[in-house]
């Protein structure tokens, strides 16, 4: 077993990549709701930057398939959107995408894509390949079928992705109710996704 697998995700040891979540990605999911998988993404951003994760985002033919979400790129304004030189599904295979997560120097990797089975996944095992713990934030994922995105998620898993919701991600991240940011993610991310709205 990989001890370090035990060590929970704090906000100073673990980056966040998003791969391809752009209109045309997901106008064809159909494994799930788009809207609930959209905001997983949208409140996994906003706590990263809350808690000054740093955060990647890669995207695939923004010309055919629309830019990043503006409600996620613009949580970042000051950061550049990597649209992949090489229409790959895998965005490790472009260099800018690779080379930012790497230059965070932090080795727990949370990532999440569209479409499951094939960006998301083909991302994470390179990861994986590359030396990464890699996370897998799965309810910010979807695929144009409900077995593409179930076995998609099984592949994974069974390669070594450790699967997470958003909730728990964000949790971890905080770690406990006396960290300072905790009433801001109550406000902008607990309050406004799932079962934690009551503590609004």
């Amino acid at each position: 077993m990989n001890d370090g697998k035990l060590e929970l995700l704090t906000a100073d040891n673990s980056v966040l990549l998003l791969v391809d979540y752009q209109p045309t990605m997901i106008r064809s999911v159909a494994s799930g709701n788009k809207t609930i998988i959209r905001d997983a993404a949208l409140y996994a951003s906003k706590a990263a930057s809350i808690l000054n994760i740093p955060v990647v985002l890669s995207s695939i033919n923004p010309q055919g398939n629309g830019d990043v979400f503006s409600e996620i790129s613009e949580i970042f304004p000051d950061q550049k959107v990597f649209a992949r030189k090489i229409k790959s599904f895998d965005a490790f295979e472009d260099d800018d995408t690779f080379n930012a997560v790497k230059s965070t120097g932090r080795k727990k990797l949370v990532v999440s894509g569209l479409w499951t089975s094939m960006c998301f996944a083909y991302t994470a095992l390179h990861g994986i390949k590359e030396g990464y713990e890699v996370y897998g934030l799965m309810d910010a994922a979807g695929d144009s079928t409900k077995p593409a995105h179930e076995y998609g998620i099984k592949r994974m898993i069974q390669a070594g992705v450790i699967p997470m919701t958003l909730e728990s991600l964000v949790s971890e991240w905080m770690h406990d109710w006396d960290n300072p940011k905790a009433s801001e993610l109550v406000k902008e991310v607990y309050s406004k996704y799932g079962a934690m709205i009551g503590l609004q």
